[in-house]
This record gives structure tokens, sequence and C-alpha cells, in this order.
């Protein structure tokens, strides 16, 4: 799997640096796990947090790198610790004794042949809880095929239809073409979602659309683009939580979306018939809902 890494181009970005040899490419990774933290988290969706928590990993860097990042600490700041293969797999097993509902991946590209390998390492040992692959939608297809039969839950982030919003505030010119086609692979592996006996979702997607301030008309493109496609055969989660975290020099980034702008998005959803749908309240704009990144039950 680490021969992936010598001409890499695990993610659209294609930047075919030879991390093995110490090259950096737009994310920052290298050849080796890094991560900003681990522990039993309570905010995701329910059908995801389950009673206990989903099992969140945060890995360091990103190949994405928008610059309003909540998580910019460990996305772009580079912050975290290395960790081996086998430390990864032995986490996954940590979280599961804790009562995980699932072991969430969150930013997981750019380790994806090392993370394939902790998995399957952690299966052999007894993990047998779903798996999530918590990403930004930034993905090729080849890298979805990679972990073919390791992934049960699919948590994708829609972020733009209109590519230019893509190249201002994500550096990518092609943020579309690759969602949307990564997303077509996702759900050919997974299909319609399924839940256990107590509600937890089980396998499935859940794609979610964070509302930008003063872009509800790109939002409700993306909606009518993913309900027309794939109707409620998919989770839909719209997000009212964008948080200006520090001062950007797109004035238009530095205020919330107005409870007047998310409404009219969630009006346009339920009109157009989607019925499965997350839902967020105004007090989810709290900074208290972002990681620390440091505490007791992070490493």
């Amino acid at each position: 799997m680490e021969e992936l890494f010598n001409e890499c181009k695990l993610c659209p970005r294609e930047c075919k640096v030879n991390r093995n040899k110490k090259e950096i490419g737009y994310c920052k990774a290298t050849n080796k796990i890094k991560i900003g933290g681990y522990h039993l988290h309570m905010w995701e969706e329910p059908i995801i947090t389950g009673k206990k928590g989903s099992g969140t990993i945060f890995f360091s860097h990103c190949n994405l790198g928008c610059i309003y990042c909540q998580n910019y600490d460990i996305s772009l700041n580079s912050a975290g610790e290395e960790i081996s293969i086998e430390r990864l797999s032995s986490i996954m097993l940590e979280l599961q004794d804790k009562g995980a509902s699932n072991i969430n991946l969150v930013t997981p590209t750019h380790y994806a042949p090392l993370i394939k390998e902790s998995i399957i390492i952690a299966k052999e040992k007894g993990l047998n809880i779903p798996i999530v692959y918590n990403t930004s939608g930034y993905e090729n297809k080849e890298t979805i095929k990679l972990l073919k039969g390791l992934i049960d839950i699919y948590l994708p982030d829609f972020k733009y239809y209109d590519n230019n919003l893509g190249i201002k505030y994500s550096k990518v010119n092609n943020y579309f073409e690759h969602a949307s086609l990564s997303l077509e692979e996702m759900y050919q592996k997974i299909g319609k979602y399924k839940y256990d006996k107590g509600g937890n979702l089980v396998k499935g997607i859940i794609v979610r659309h964070l509302v930008l301030p003063g872009h509800v008309e790109d939002s409700k493109k993306i909606i009518k683009y993913l309900y027309c496609k794939y109707h409620n055969n998919i989770i839909y989660s719209i997000m009212n939580q964008y948080t200006p975290v520090r001062k950007l020099n797109i004035q238009s980034l530095n205020r919330r979306v107005s409870k007047e702008e998310y409404n009219d998005l969630i009006d346009y959803a339920y009109n157009l018939g989607i019925r499965r749908c997350f839902v967020q309240e105004e007090d989810s704009q709290s900074k208290s809902f972002i990681p620390k990144f440091k505490g007791d039950n992070w490493i």
C-alpha cells in the first residue's frame, strides 16, 4: 500500500510527490499517519452518535483546505502527533471497548492506504463496529475503490455547486466534478441506508452540506442535484453551524448564516420532497461545539 505514496494521486489534486522520500504536496502530509486526537464524539448526527458517542479519530492535514475551516489547527496548521499503523488499529479497538457506536475517520483521504492496513489489523483483532468515512467530498474514485469492503458508512460533504466558489474558498477548480463522481462510487458500494434495532445507522450515506452566508442559491442547486439523483435513498444533513473562527479577508464569511437564509433553504428542501434530513438549531453556531484538540480525552 505504501507504494501509492511514491507518486501521490490519492486526491484529485494529484500532486504526484514522492511522500516516501519526504516530498510534500498540497496537503503537507508525509508517509506517516498524523492525528489531532480521538474521543467519543457526542455531536454527530444522532444516528451516528448513538448512546455513547461516535469513536472519532481526527486526522491532521487536509487535501481541500477551506479557508473557513473550523478545525484549522489540525487541517491548516498541521497540529497533531505521528502514530504507527499498529497504534491506529489499537485506537480503533480502544474506542470500541469504550462503547463507540462506530469508528469515525475524519479527513482520512491522504492516509487511505495506511488506514486500510490499520482497519484490516483491527478487524483481525476483533473490531466489529461500523467504519465511517468522514470526508470533504473532494475524492478520487480510485481512492474510494481502494477501501472497498472496509467502509460501512460514508459521510461526505458536498460543499459547492458553482466551481467558482471552490476556487475562491478552497483553491480547487473542479470540486463539483469530483464530489459528484466520488458520491456515485460511494452509493454504488453501499446503496440505501440500513439501521440496527436501536436506530443507529450501520450502512449508508449521509451527505452533509454546510450552508455558507450569502450562498443559499448555490446551496439550493446542490440540494436539487442530490435529490434529483438520489431522492430519499441517501440521508441529508443541512448544517447551520458555520461560525467565523478567525478574521478572513473575504468579508461575506465574517458572519453567521441568518435565520432567514437557513429557513429558506430548509423550506426549499422540504418542498422538493426531501424527508430524511437532519437540520440544526441556531445554537449550533456556537464556538463551544468546535473541538479544541487538547484535553484528557485527546492524545
